[in-house]
């Protein structure tokens, strides 16, 4: 994929909504041209097929969580105070892109396999957690992680899949409520404290 002109990109999110709407196989270079402005000539040139026109709406979309996620790292506070920051600053911007987002769900299996995206999720998301995880063994407000990496994986499908069926249902619940609701099942987990384990 070449650079992308900022005319050409401020056009391409037009492509968002067809591929949410038709899924990217149903989706034909022609159609994106049309609902872009952006001739087919054009497109072919900056990109080698619909796939990495995905992948750069996908990639945008992860720049931004980054952009906020590291706010939230950086802020005040406790790890977990932190962490609950990191879960609303994702939600936020995938509720302020829930296009990019029902694209996403369309083809989450084909998104997940883009090269070019792993590296921008690891940095946007997996790396911060996994330090929040490790200062959070050291202030303890959290548990120590045996496994950062697998921990971090699984926060960011729990936070994720709570955005994609928020993008693809509307309930228009409040981010914030659905950002609680997350942070409860992390941190709290299903069963009740009293629980005696034994008896499992």
């Amino acid at each position: 994929m070449k650079p992308l002109p900022v005319q050409l990109a401020s056009k391409i999110y037009a492509a968002s909504e067809l591929i949410a709407e038709r899924g990217l196989d149903d989706t034909k270079i022609e159609d994106i041209a049309e609902v872009t402005g952006i001739p087919v000539s054009t497109l072919y040139y900056h990109f080698r097929g619909k796939a990495e026109i995905l992948a750069f709406l996908l990639n945008d979309l992860l720049t931004a969580i980054a952009a906020e996620v590291g706010v939230a790292v950086e802020s005040q506070g406790t790890a977990r105070e932190r962490l609950t920051r990191v879960i609303r600053a994702q939600l936020s911007v995938m509720l302020q892109n829930p296009a990019s987002c029902r694209a996403l769900v369309g083809d989450l299996g084909r998104a997940t396999r883009l090269p070019q995206l792993a590296g921008a999720l690891s940095a946007a998301f997996y790396q911060p957690v996994e330090q929040l995880l490790r200062d959070g063994a050291d202030d303890g407000s959290l548990l120590p992680s045996e496994d950062t990496m697998s921990d971090a994986v699984m926060i960011f499908g729990a936070v994720t899949v709570a955005g994609l069926m928020e993008a693809v249902v509307g309930s228009q619940r409040p981010m914030e409520s659905i950002a609680d609701a997350v942070a409860r099942l992390l941190f709290d987990g299903l069963a009740p404290r009293t629980f005696d384990e034994t008896h499992a």
